[in-house]
């Protein structure tokens, strides 16, 4: 199975997914912006783009690996990942149903003005334009099809451990 945490910057997907794994037995963490990252390291680089998930062969990629690592070891996977274009969500979902993958589709919300905060005081990453041009797009699929597609978790006002519980919760874990 999949637990996938979707959801945009300042959310808390990647902290969340950690303490997830902890609480589901015989799972991993998977972070499909690492296939990005292999993509964004051929050179010559490939097109221009300013996200690596309009890069066709991002989302088959994503499906494959995930479908391998499961084949190989077994369990769930918690993927802690942004996906905001519902066509791209469609491609994934999709792949992984055709190799028969059980999906629940988490997001983790908050509300702008906390994950502006949030993205602003990051003292790992530090403030970043990059993350915080996702709002809006964020903002957009949420009012348009992400929170109807997926179980929303509201972190505006919990802790990451908070979240993670729930999560668990959700899962029967």
């Amino acid at each position: 199975m999949i637990v996938w945490l979707n959801g945009t910057h300042g959310a808390g997907k990647t902290t969340t997914s950690a303490l997830v794994q902890q609480l589901i037995p015989d799972s991993r963490v998977f972070d499909a912006e690492k296939v990005g990252e292999t993509l964004m390291d051929i050179t010559p680089g490939l097109p221009e783009t300013d996200n690596f998930q309009h890069w066709p062969p991002w989302r088959p990629l994503v499906v494959e690996t995930a479908r391998r690592v499961l084949d190989y070891a077994g369990g769930t996977l918690v993927m802690p990942m942004t996906v905001l274009v519902e066509k791209y969500w469609r491609e994934i979902s999709a792949g992984l149903a055709q190799h028969a993958i059980p999906v629940r589709h988490f997001v983790l919300h908050a509300d702008q003005d906390t994950l502006r905060g949030r993205i602003e005081g990051d003292t790992v990453m530090g403030p970043s334009a990059f993350r915080l041009a996702y709002l809006e797009p964020y903002a957009e699929a949420a009012r348009t099809w992400l929170h109807k597609e997926a179980e929303v978790i509201d972190t505006t006002h919990l802790t990451a451990p908070q979240a993670a519980q729930q999560v668990a919760a959700s899962l029967g874990s």
